[in-house]
């Protein structure tokens, strides 16, 4: 498989912003953004860890319990990534 450009990944990760923001605060978990974005698992899994490097997006390890995800992870828009797109989309 042809290596992906990072400018078609920015892309793709714009894509998983949006769709966090559109869901916000609902976090998901990794397999259902990826369903959303028509993107494998594993490939998704390493935009959300570098947009998490960003400080972009929050991961989320407990479930609505408090009990701690063994295998699995949700994610959500950093409250400073939410404040900026809620202030873009306004405008």
């Amino acid at each position: 498989m042809p290596p992906i450009s990072q400018t078609k990944k920015d892309k793709i990760s714009e894509q998983i912003l949006h769709h966090l923001f559109s869901v916000s605060p609902q976090p998901k978990f990794t397999a259902e953004i990826a369903r959303e974005i028509a993107r494998d698992e594993e490939f998704t899994k390493a935009l959300l860890n570098e947009l998490k490097i960003k400080n972009l997006i929050v991961k989320v390890a407990k479930n609505s319990i408090g009990r701690e995800y063994v295998r699995r992870r949700r994610w959500r828009l950093s409250n400073t990534a939410f404040e900026a797109y809620s202030k873009h989309q306004t405008q």
